[in-house]
């Protein structure tokens, strides 16, 4: 025993847990040349009891891929349904449990768990841990930690969908977000209990994106300047009308919130939207592609362009004065377009191009096949491909908080998983940073 925690030693052999075949962490850690997004990091887990629990030895895994230790509490809940040996093995440490005794305070144990790592990651987070937290309980190990730590906190809820909805835990979530608690999902779909909704924890990949985000906070691309474009351009027909598209701005602005995040020094040049702009771009809002265009050669240079807007191909010859009246015999009028400026291709082709051209292909079909060709066609280096045609219940990616996407480059096609447009900015800021730090 050691500060009047319980501790369980990790052992140096493979540990089989239900479907998966737990490796000890030497065998998962990747080799000490390695590079990663965010290297020489390490993450404090809590896990709370849920079915869920499952999950977490997956994100343990997936974190030891990217170079990011994990210390684990496992609350007494959390160990109905992973085994404290399993995430020995997973993580290669001690793992933590109950806090029966305190009466070594010069040891104080949840004190140093609190303050040993870079983030505290709460997955799954039930609503007693998100209750005790937004209280200010501390009855167990992991809310006494969670209460005596100063750092960062990211909890990945999970729970059934009529708890998830229920006033207190959104009452409890409000307090905890307006305390700096960052979240990642839940997502929506089948519970272990047989509904349906919101309160699945967020796959492993999603909450590794959400960590890399959060960690990424001290830097990642400092010194690199990055200019985004999002949302959609209007052009006007007259005084009431206009030619658009659905595009809500979402991706363009969650891509620059990574960016500025992960330290670069970030300007949004964004559409007609309905957002807030993200704490730290420097935002030029703009109506027409021409306008996009101009306030895009006005940024320049710029070490990254992230073509995230969805610029309308073409506009009406001339925009009348005056709003166009219907004729007394109900003769539609004409409307001649012309082409837009092909932005893209002009600043990828320019004198003052960017070192990380990225365009995005929004298509409804041949999503991939399409984006190969507009890559080499607009001398583009990445194209972010997505399929933004309605699915079998009527959404689109368009105006959505999820998206997935096809990253398209020289080196190939990366199919990456749904998840939310928030994590595929993350994820981006993530490769930018490697492909900068390549090039280099």
């Amino acid at each position: 025993m050691n500060g009047g925690l319980r501790e369980y030693s990790p052992s140096n052999f493979n540990v089989l847990f239900k479907n998966y075949t737990l490796l000890p962490y030497f065998a998962i850690y990747p080799g000490p040349n390695a590079w990663f997004p965010v290297p020489n990091k390490s993450i404090l887990l809590i896990m709370g009891g849920g079915i869920a629990a499952y999950k977490s030895l997956e994100l343990v895994r997936r974190l030891a891929e990217r170079g990011i230790r994990s210390r684990a509490i496992l609350t007494k809940a959390g160990a109905q349904f992973v085994t404290p040996l399993s995430v020995s093995a997973l993580t290669g440490e001690k793992v933590y449990s109950d806090l029966f005794s305190l009466t070594d305070e010069a040891e104080m144990g949840h004190i140093q768990l609190s303050r040993s790592a870079d983030l505290v990651v709460v997955a799954p987070a039930t609503a007693d841990l998100m209750a005790k937290m937004a209280g200010g309980l501390a009855n167990d190990l992991a809310s006494t930690t969670l209460l005596a730590t100063d750092k960062k906190v990211l909890m990945a809820p999970a729970m059934n969908v009529r708890m998830w909805e229920s006033p207190s835990v959104r009452r409890n979530r409000a307090i905890l977000e307006k305390d700096g608690v960052l979240f990642v999902g839940p997502n929506e779909g089948e519970m272990a209990c047989g509904e349906f909704g919101p309160g699945r924890m967020a796959e492993p990949h999603e909450i590794a994106a959400a960590i890399e985000q959060a960690l990424g906070a001290d830097g990642l691309l400092k010194g690199v300047t990055a200019l985004v474009t999002a949302g959609p351009t209007r052009e006007p027909v007259d005084p009431v009308r206009f030619l658009a598209n659905h595009s809500s701005g979402k991706q363009g602005y969650a891509i620059a919130e990574a960016l500025v995040a992960a330290g670069a020094d970030t300007t949004l040049i964004s559409g007609p939207v309905g957002l807030t702009a993200p704490p730290g771009v420097t935002l030029k809002r703009v109506t027409t592609a021409q306008e996009m265009l101009a306030a895009c050669e006005a940024a320049l240079p710029a070490d990254v362009l992230v073509m995230a807007a969805a610029v309308a191909d073409w506009r009406p010859d001339i925009a009348a004065n005056s709003k166009i009246k219907k004729s007394v015999d109900r003769v539609v009028p004409l409307i001649k377009l012309v082409e837009n400026p092909d932005i893209l291709a002009i600043l990828a082709r320019g004198p003052r191009r960017p070192r990380l051209v990225i365009g995005f292909a929004a298509e409804t079909d041949d999503v991939v096949q399409n984006a190969v060709a507009k890559r080499t066609r607009k001398g583009a280096d990445w194209i972010i491909a997505n399929d933004v045609s309605a699915n079998e219940i009527g959404e689109s990616v368009m105006g959505g908080d999820r998206n997935r996407i096809h990253l398209v480059s020289e080196a190939g096609i990366e199919d990456w998983p749904d998840m939310t447009k928030a994590e595929v900015g993350a994820r981006l800021a993530a490769r930018i940073a490697e492909k900068l730090k390549g090039a280099a």
